[in-house]
């Protein structure tokens, strides 16, 4: 395809002209100069003044801000087919963000002089246009482009033998599962490719690939080769690959590609490759302390369900599930678990809080539900000594000592599926998350409530059960670009499980004021109106702020599941196998119309 047919396709593409007639586009096409850029070079500079507009016609763009503590924000993509200026050009305003080419790009430029013309030439035609994209800029409506658009990864190694070919090959045949997928290998040591791959990365023939296949995976080399350079050039996202216990200092590969002007704007992961036969992770907290990615992945060789679970959060389709308190009613949750698991539908990632926490961090150390049931409600039957009022009504102690029993020193780093609990901190009036840092810690905090358990420290900071603010953290799950990426962490799916019943707190209408007797006669006269105990104020004082984020919760999720279970109490604790099926039953009735989930379960074993 010759460059005026590519830019007429391009044009025919655009949000913004795909309306005009042909012979207006023609025109238009005409009038555009062209201009190629190298992937990480700065196109647009915040500030300055808009004298042009862009249309991408192979590559891509993104648009970044940094915030007054110099921080880099992330935003949209811009992609073939797509511009980005117009407004500022119509408006005469200042560029309001940076675009930055993402990857080797070649854009077509309509400068200032020329769109005047054309408004001279054809001024019903391009008003009518520009009119709409005022209208919907000060709408800040989202236009949306049914057009394919393939994803780009390169896999590099960080060291000798890091088992990047490994992890390429598992991504391809993991991407297979989504889609059409092309693996692109470099060229040392194989003579028979040194003509033809080079010529893999030439605009022309990369847009074909784009055009054929949905993921395009390039395979990098363990050094600063030319292939290795350009192919982390025409990546959108970067998979840094190195073995568990390697050495998290910086080599010269990527000290490389740190330097490359596109190194900021792209999305960046690292694969910690362990073997087979590896029983918990080694080394997350090591890398995490010194580098900042997207995310770090502990993954095992040859185990399938493992790189699929890598490939969804890449596509943005991994699956989470967040976890709601609620006492004995948080069992519902054990049979919900296993409802998606005889659905085929993945698990990728947990959150929780109080009883959701529990069970959760249990659910991700792979221990088998029916055993969480029995463990949970052994832990349940422990009780608890009453203290000195002085802090809270129990110490708190036994608790701490079952947790540390059940977690041991294992941390949230030890885990192969990402995990938090989530806690309210009452010094700083937020929702705390604990995604790092020992496990039975974070199981704790988010299962003390406020007045009845001490308050967990944290560096100074009181942390009590999250019920207080949010008893289902759907918002800590849900990920959102340009967003530090400490607060990143759902990025597809979020299916929440609510199981905190609204129950009704009264008193007798006749009373004046609660006393200790009406309340002690309420428990054993069951005609009289019950008169709430310390348990039950308690209880509906650290449940309020979450009931009324009850709205928000729901939409902020994509599944939203309230199992019915207002009939158990909160300390049903023996009756948690009834409260697990009616969890399973009510999921399979409601995961039956969860087409698009259903359309892209995966064989999750392995």
């Amino acid at each position: 395809m010759n460059l005026h047919d590519r830019v007429i396709k391009v044009l025919r593409a655009s949000r913004v002209f795909g309306a005009l007639d042909e012979y207006v586009r023609e025109d238009l096409a005409r009038c555009l100069a062209f201009q190629d850029v190298r992937g990480g070079a700065l196109v647009l500079r915040e500030g300055e003044a808009s004298d042009s507009m862009l249309f991408v016609v192979s590559g891509g763009l993104r648009v970044s801000r940094r915030d007054k503590a110099g921080g880099l924000n992330l935003y949209n993509e811009i992609r073939p087919g797509q511009s980005v200026g117009e407004v500022g050009l119509i408006l005469q305003q200042s560029r309001t963000a940076d675009v930055t080419a993402v990857r080797d790009s070649l854009l077509a430029v309509l400068n200032r002089a020329s769109y005047e013309a054309l408004l001279v030439r054809h001024p019903l035609a391009l008003n009518r246009v520009f009119v709409q994209t005022i209208y919907d800029f000060m709408r800040h409506a989202t236009a949306v482009q049914e057009r394919h658009d393939a994803q780009t990864f390169v896999v590099v190694p960080l060291h000798e033998g890091a088992g990047a070919d490994e992890v390429a090959n598992s991504l391809v045949k993991a991407f297979a599962a989504q889609g059409r997928v092309h693996h692109l290998r470099p060229a040392a040591g194989r003579a028979h490719e040194v003509a033809t791959m080079p010529a893999a990365l030439e605009p022309d023939v990369h847009d074909d690939l784009e055009d054929r296949f949905d993921f395009l995976v390039y395979e990098a080399e363990a050094s600063p080769s030319s292939w290795t350079r350009r192919a982390f050039r025409q990546a959108d996202q970067v998979i840094f690959v190195a073995s568990a216990g390697a050495s998290n200092s910086m080599g010269e590969l990527e000290r490389r590609l740190t330097e490359e002007p596109g190194f900021p704007m792209k999305r960046k992961h690292l694969v910690l490759l362990h073997p087979a036969t590896a029983s918990t992770p080694d080394g997350v907290a090591d890398w995490r302390s010194v580098r900042e990615f997207e995310r770090i992945y502990p993954l095992r060789r040859q185990h399938n369900g493992d790189f699929a679970r890598l490939a969804r959060f890449l596509t943005g389709t991994a699956v989470g599930v967040v976890l709601g308190g609620g006492g004995a009613r948080g069992f519902a949750h054990l049979g919900v678990l296993r409802a998606l698991e005889e659905s085929g539908i993945p698990v990728d990632l947990v959150g929780g809080n109080s009883m959701g926490a529990l069970i959760g961090a249990q659910y991700v150390c792979g221990v088998p539900l029916d055993e969480i049931r029995t463990r949970t409600q052994k832990f349940a039957a422990g009780g608890e000594r009453p203290t000195l009022p002085v802090i809270s009504l129990v110490s708190g102690r036994r608790v701490e000592r079952d947790l540390k029993r059940m977690f041991g020193d294992t941390t949230i780093d030890d885990l192969w599926r990402p995990f938090f609990a989530a806690a309210c901190n009452l010094s700083k009036g937020v929702t705390t998350v604990r995604d790092s840092g020992p496990l039975w810690q974070a199981v704790l905090a988010s299962n003390s409530p406020a007045g009845l358990f001490p308050p967990v420290l944290d560096r100074g900071d009181l942390l009590v059960d999250g019920a207080i603010l949010e008893n289902v953290p759907v918002d800590a799950m849900r990920m959102r670009l340009g967003t530090p990426l400490e607060k990143r962490r759902g990025n597809g799916t979020i299916i929440a499980i609510d199981v905190d019943v609204r129950d009704s707190l009264s008193a007798d209408p006749t009373l004046s004021r609660l006393s200790v007797w009406s309340t002690i006669k309420g428990y054993f006269s069951p005609d009289t109106h019950p008169s709430p105990g310390i348990g039950n104020i308690l209880y509906s004082a650290g449940h309020i702020g979450g009931a009324n984020q009850r709205a928000r919760t729901i939409a902020q999720a994509d599944h939203y599941l309230e199992p019915p279970v207002a009939e158990f109490s909160l300390m049903s604790y023996r009756r948690a196998q009834e409260i697990s099926e009616v969890g399973y039953r009510y999921a399979m009735e409601n995961i039956d119309q969860w087409t698009h989930l259903k359309a892209s379960r995966q064989d999750t074993k392995n």
